[in-house]
């Protein structure tokens, strides 16, 4: 076993569960989705950046991109969430909600797409 792609694998799929985790629930309803649940998806989405760093690989590259990505729609959910909160004093009414959740909807697209090139990667690697 090599420890460092079990924790390169860790963090993916840690990251993958938690934005699933807050995706989950009535898309206008801000009771279902929690923020702290968003932290944590967006302290280990950096995380599992941080670590695609060192990888030179074409698949490596890739993993980059899709975990930037996460990490730029789940950034711009807090944005939107921390905006519509404390700048504006709109509160988190069902327009702002779903705005949020689509951003996580969309991170939770890459984060789904590393895991699959994370798993065929797997499977194409010999001894």
């Amino acid at each position: 076993m090599n420890l460092e792609r079990i924790t390169f694998a860790f963090f993916i799929v840690l990251a993958l569960t938690l934005n699933f985790g807050f995706f989950v629930g009535d898309i206008d309803n801000p009771v279902h989705h929690d923020r702290f649940e968003l932290f944590a998806a967006i302290v280990v989405n950096l995380i599992a950046t941080v670590l695609k760093f060192g990888d030179r690989t074409h698949i490596g590259a890739v993993l980059l991109a899709t975990s930037l990505v996460a990490d730029l729609q789940l950034i711009a959910a807090a944005v939107i969430w921390g905006v519509a909160v404390y700048g504006t004093g709109v509160g988190l009414t069902p327009q702002v909600t779903v705005a949020i959740v689509s951003m996580s909807g969309g991170a939770l697209l890459a984060n789904f797409v590393s895991v699959v090139i994370l798993m065929a990667e797997t499977l194409m690697m010999r001894r």
